[in-house]
């Protein structure tokens, strides 16, 4: 089935990998957002049903740079708001800027993306990749305010949206992402080894993606083997 899926945060990662193995089904045409454009067109250069455009979710307008690049698109069956902004800080040294730019990246620039997708969306399934440290009740580890409250602000936009839109035949659910080995835990814990690939994270999402609105909306749902 031929299906439009956006993903926001593509150039590493788990949202590379994501892109990759949605990639595999030609009936799938994915719009792949990044503010890294030539990261992404060095790994998705050679993908046909993929396509490769800035997004900043840190700046300005982004509702309306979104509608800009949704409109050549009929419609999006599948949101991914896979991107996200890391400060690993003590409490005192973290500043104002960290603040903004993680509440710009982690939730507002989400919101944004999301209101901008809404018209484009007849049926669709938006999937919130958030974080385990987000996730209330879970081990929480210092360095982190900034991110891990931002990323539990994206929980409880998941299930606010959820309600306002439930009569309609538009879901969304949030993951909150235990370690998985990237970049940005490398970031966070030097020298770590996380117990899953970001391959086999991207696997669980794109399949969750594609199939669990079927049966849930509104859920934030942790996907963890250790904390971190």
């Amino acid at each position: 089935m031929t299906k439009s899926i956006v993903v926001v945060g593509a150039s590493r990662g788990i949202g590379c990998e994501i892109v990759k193995q949605l990639a595999f089904n030609s009936e799938y045409q994915i719009l792949a957002l990044s503010r890294n454009v030539e990261r992404m067109n060095s790994e998705f250069g050679d993908l046909q049903n993929v396509s490769c455009k800035r997004l900043d979710l840190g700046s300005e307008n982004v509702r309306n740079t979104c509608e800009e690049l949704f409109s050549e698109l009929e419609t999006v069956d599948i949101l991914i708001n896979n991107a996200g902004f890391l400060v690993n800080k003590a409490f005192t040294e973290i500043t104002r800027t960290d603040l903004d730019t993680s509440y710009s990246i982690n939730v507002f620039g989400v919101i944004e993306t999301v209101q901008a997708v809404i018209p484009k969306m007849r049926k669709g399934h938006i999937v919130n990749i958030s974080s385990i440290g987000g996730f209330q009740g879970s081990v929480k580890f210092p360095g982190l305010t900034a991110y891990s409250t931002s990323k539990a602000a994206l929980c409880s936009f998941t299930e606010l949206f959820a309600e306002e839109y439930k009569e309609t035949l538009i879901s969304m659910n949030c993951l909150c992402l235990g370690a998985a080995q990237t970049e940005m835990l490398e970031e966070a814990f030097p020298g770590y080894e996380a117990p899953v690939s970001a391959e086999k994270m991207a696997e669980y999402i794109v399949d969750f993606s594609l199939n669990a609105d079927q049966w849930m909306n509104g859920k934030i749902i942790p996907i963890s083997l250790s904390t971190p």
